[in-house]
């Protein structure tokens, strides 16, 4: 019989081997390529930049698909982190078999795999993406014995030439069906290929953001996942990004995921949730209240909230996004439900369970407890980051609220109550504690804060480096005034950066 998790699984290669991704073997991977005559693998792996890329190996024997995931390939260091010296920069992609899925683009049948990176010694390459975030994992379970699930809200624009048949309205489109939703058939398809790639898919929607023209418009869509372990949170999240921009290509359409496309109109962020599990449960919420170890990871997330703005929000553009008087967050509190916050408890199920039986009076059989759904989301990152690197910064402050001795105490501070004016802690200014204006104050924020991300060498040094350079160099610190630029201008600023992320 077959097992439930894997009757309805949308990867295809689950199916046929009739068993979980965590479960593939190199063998199991050689006999699906085998029968289904695939000609290709893919390795996929993520450089400096926070994109996918790609490497095509052909297939010329069974002696040689062997070999090829055994050892896995070289490939060019220097080329793909910045930080990687070119007089000694071959490093090794080795495949993770749990993460193979069929291509569903490729007309020639094709496996695609990520990979970890290794360095010549066989190690695990220190400031990789993948081996960072597991690393950040691994010590905050070493230290606190908590892990962190997580999942993202990916926020994006499908720019395309203007319908004028049923035109939307500007700032108008959350949620809306079609045919006044232009772009759901595009959100479908790339949701489906997403689950076959391995992606826990929660839903996906339009957003309020709607940018009318003559001939081009803009459409703000967004889709969510569902809570996976950290280091899977990252992959999917890489992987989406590719999938919505590889099927907008086919469509003769663009997608960015670019913090701000137009002032005045609503910018794309890409909010993360996270779930705090010890013993196997999440420990958020406990007897219809936010626990302690919650208000601890709070507090960490709220302390190291603005050098996390180095890794979630990497272009000037994420400061038009965060400014004030919107959604997007520019002080440092917390709050229920309250979307102007930086750090949120959004609305969850505890003593709401029998919704389903006063809707469907026929059910009566007792539900689940859906506390356990509860998550802790933080608002500020957009479409730029690089999400690997800003999901082991999130345990990096999960592990240091757990170890600060003032963590309850700052986590009332900066907490506001629904219909508060502002949370109690004041700034020198009589202000509550805010987030970075610009890249460069963010650089200068993070070396600050460098010892909390390289303690236990879960952030290396020459990456904490590379990253402050990369900041530093955008040079925006006037970007406060660059808000009243003219129109001309704010496009050529906004051009820059469409394809981040």
């Amino acid at each position: 019989m077959t097992d439930p998790k894997i009757a309805l699984h949308p990867n295809k290669i689950v199916r046929f081997l009739d068993r979980l991704p965590e479960d593939f073997t190199k063998e199991q991977i050689i006999s699906f390529i085998e029968k289904n005559d695939v000609r290709f693998v893919n390795y996929r792996y993520v450089a400096g930049d926070g994109r996918l890329k790609t490497l095509n190996c052909g297939i010329n024997s069974r002696f040689q698909l062997d070999r090829l995931l055994s050892s896995g390939e070289r490939v060019d260091g220097s080329s793909l982190f910045s930080y990687v010296d070119s007089t000694s920069s071959d490093l090794y992609v080795v495949p993770r078999f749990r993460t193979a899925f069929l291509n569903p683009f490729t007309e020639i049948p094709t496996v695609d795999i990520l990979c970890t990176y290794y360095t010549v010694d066989g190690t695990p390459l220190p400031s990789s993406p993948e081996n960072v975030v597991r690393r950040a994992q691994a010590v905050l379970q070493q230290s606190t014995g908590l892990a962190l699930r997580a999942m993202g809200e990916l926020e994006y624009y499908v720019i395309g030439a203007t319908d004028h048949l049923y035109p939307e309205e500007a700032q108008k489109g959350y949620q809306e069906s079609s045919p006044f939703s232009r772009h759901e058939a595009l959100r479908l398809e790339a949701m489906k290929y997403m689950a076959e790639a391995g992606c826990k898919i929660k839903y996906g929607h339009s957003e309020v953001g709607y940018i009318p023209g003559q001939d081009v418009d803009m459409e703000q869509e967004e889709i969510e996942f569902l809570p996976v372990a950290l280091e899977d949170a990252a992959d999917q999240l890489v992987i989406a990004r590719w999938i919505l921009r590889t099927v907008a290509s086919r469509y003769g359409l663009t997608v960015s995921f670019a913090p701000k496309i137009q002032i005045g109109h609503a910018g794309s962020g890409l909010h993360i949730h996270t779930e705090v599990i010890a013993d196997g449960r999440n420990v958020i919420v406990e007897a219809d209240r936010i626990t302690e170890t919650a208000k601890r990871v709070i507090a960490g997330y709220l302390r190291m909230a603005p050098s996390l703005t180095a890794f979630g929000n990497t272009v000037p553009t994420s400061y038009l996004r965060l400014s004030p008087n919107q959604e997007a967050p520019t002080e440092v509190f917390w709050g229920d439900q309250n979307r102007a916050a930086l750090v949120r408890i959004p609305l969850g199920w505890v003593g709401a369970n029998d919704m389903v039986k006063d809707a469907n009076p026929l059910e009566t059989e007792e539900l689940p407890d859906f506390s356990q759904s509860q998550t802790i989301e933080f608002r500020c990152p957009d479409g730029s980051a690089n999400v690997h690197l800003l999901l082991a910064g999130l345990a990096v402050a999960a592990r240091h609220g757990m170890e600060m001795p003032d963590a309850l105490e700052l986590a009332d501070r900066l907490y506001m109550a629904p219909k508060a004016a502002a949370p109690q802690d004041k700034g020198r200014d009589g202000q509550p504690p805010r987030l970075p204006r610009s890249c460069r104050e963010s650089a200068e924020v993070l070396l600050r804060d460098r010892a909390v991300y390289e303690q236990d060498m879960v952030f290396t040094p020459v990456l904490i480096d590379g990253f402050a350079e990369q900041l530093r160099r955008f040079n925006d610190s006037d970007l406060p005034r660059q808000s009243k630029l003219r129109d001309s201008e704010v496009k050529k600023l906004v051009d820059s950066y469409l394809h981040c992320g």
